[in-house]
């Protein structure tokens, strides 16, 4: 889809719809001093034919601007007017803009070939760039789609969204500002694109191998000089890599260990260096702890975590961010063979430590380990690793918040307010002490599961732990809830990845 930026023009010839909001207004309402919505029309600067026709059409079909109205008409020119309510100006919010780009979108991709919005209506707490990334971010993660499997699918009606404003005291300041902004936003609905494909693409065709071939291709497609690392089965061995090499004993295809790094234009003894971990377990029948076959279903989506991380490292590239970053993702499946991993096995990982496998579909925390281990070899200022891990944070948080665990309250609070900035739901839980004694072995120095399944997803974190470096900051996103999209937000699709946690990401690399 193409964006257009206009500036100072009235000449709608070539548009088929025009967009704009309306929004109410309190009035006092005569003795008892009662307040009544007022329709407040930000329309000042259109043609008298068009403000005439718009108040006229506003009283009759008593369209007062409030959140859910809408009101449709067209002019003598046959150009289709819209205004979409949003309620009180003071009172509404980014996210919820970004909300009403995506019901926009969802409402008139199939009505109309080009949309020109007015985008000076739109504006909210006077922030002219962020109101206009909201919009934006809303209309492209809502234009997502996943259909190449499709003979015949149908692209949407839409190809051109012109962002008009008719503010005459915009500079060409203003002008850059708005440019970049739309670049900027572009860039990160890209990236949140890219993690939707690669976690909807299917396991008989997104194996460990392929999907570190997709990586490889398309961070080289930015050109943007980032060094790429692929590991293959003989460098994971060589790495003493235990843990990942027992959850790939089963598989067919090899395990590959992507390693990206990314250096700023700048580097000072300031510059932060922040690696991204990743599980990518491009589908997890259970192993030998054979999940049932419904629980089977979606199991593509067990590398939602790698391809998160790597959303975030794409766009941090492509924004110039001024972190050293690394992006570290492991890529396996977890399937029965002749030669898969049996439950009560004991594997050194690549620490040192001995973990029993009490359970192979408790897989992700194995490659986890050995990556966070490999990941604190770089002394990095703090390590993010993000998981679809447990079935036990949909049970705690439900499928709309992500989980949040580490050891470091400064980096948890950073990414709380990076998530709170970009309208995610990110809650922290605890890692306990008593979680660290429940998964010591009697006969190895650990084990992959607790005592009960009561508390799973702080266990499983209290696993990770004990494969970060010493003094590391360290946060661990459990993101099995949020991964697969649950139709709530207008802006994710109703089925398959929605993407989300990406913006958490870049927003804190961005701001680090």
């Amino acid at each position: 889809m193409k964006y257009l930026l206009k500036f100072k023009h009235s000449d709608y010839s070539s548009q088929q719809a025009i967009i704009l909001a309306g929004w109410t207004n309190q009035q006092e309402s005569g003795k008892g001093k009662k307040k009544k919505q007022v329709f407040s029309p930000v329309i000042s600067h259109w043609p008298k034919e068009i403000q005439t026709l718009f108040k006229g059409v506003a009283t009759h079909q008593q369209f007062t601007g409030e959140m859910g109205q809408s009101l449709s008409m067209t002019d003598s020119r046959g150009r289709h007017i819209i205004a979409i309510g949003m309620g009180l100006r003071g009172k509404c919010t980014f996210e919820m803009l970004r909300k009403e780009g995506a019901k926009l979108y969802n409402a008139l991709s199939s009505q109309a070939e080009k949309l020109s919005i007015d985008f000076d209506s739109f504006v909210i707490k006077n922030r002219r760039d962020d109101s206009l990334a909201m919009l934006l971010e809303g209309i492209g993660m809502a234009a997502y789609r996943f259909n190449k499997y499709k003979a015949k699918a149908k692209p949407p009606l839409l190809t051109t969204i012109y962002i008009d404003s008719f503010n005459p005291k915009i500079t060409k300041a203003n002008i850059n500002s708005m440019a970049n902004t739309l670049e900027r936003t572009q860039m990160i609905v890209a990236a949140i694109s890219m993690t939707r494909d690669l976690v909807n693409e299917v396991p008989n065709v997104l194996n460990s191998v392929t999907f570190a071939k997709k990586v490889d291709e398309d961070i080289k497609s930015l050109k943007k000089g980032v060094k790429v690392k692929i590991l293959d089965k003989k460098g994971v061995i060589k790495e003493k890599m235990g843990l990942f090499l027992a959850v790939n004993a089963g598989s067919s295809h090899e395990p590959r260990l992507v390693h990206l790094s990314y250096t700023p234009k700048k580097v000072t003894k300031n510059t932060k260096h922040i690696v991204l971990v990743g599980k990518g377990l491009t589908f997890d029948a259970g192993g030998y702890s054979l999940k049932p076959s419904a629980s089977m279903m979606n199991m593509k989506f067990d590398m939602a975590g790698a391809a998160t991380v790597y959303g975030a490292f794409r766009a941090a590239v492509q924004l110039g961010v001024n972190a050293k970053v690394s992006c570290i993702l492991g890529m396996t499946d977890n399937v029965i063979s002749n030669q898969a991993t049996l439950p009560d096995s004991i594997i050194k990982s690549r620490n040192g430590k001995t973990v029993e496998i009490l359970n192979t579909d408790a897989e992700g925390r194995l490659v986890l380990a050995d990556l966070l281990d490999y990941a604190s070899d770089l002394r990095p200022d703090s390590i993010i690793d993000a998981a679809t891990l447990t079935g036990a944070i949909l049970v705690a948080l439900g499928g709309e918040v992500c989980g949040l665990f580490g050891n470091n309250d400064k980096l948890n609070k950073q990414l709380l307010s990076s998530a709170n900035s970009v309208s995610e739901y990110l809650w922290q839980l605890p890692v306990i002490d008593e979680f660290c004694d429940e998964i010591k072995s009697n006969i190895a120095d650990l084990k992959n599961m607790g005592n009960s399944r009561f508390g799973g997803s702080g266990k499983a974190a209290a696993f990770l732990q004990q494969f970060v470096g010493n003094d590391i900051p360290w946060a661990h996103l459990d993101i099995a809830g949020i991964g697969d999209s649950q139709g709530h937000l207008p802006y994710c699709p109703k089925k398959g990845s929605s993407g989300l946690m990406v913006r958490t990401l870049v927003d804190y690399l961005d701001n680090v």
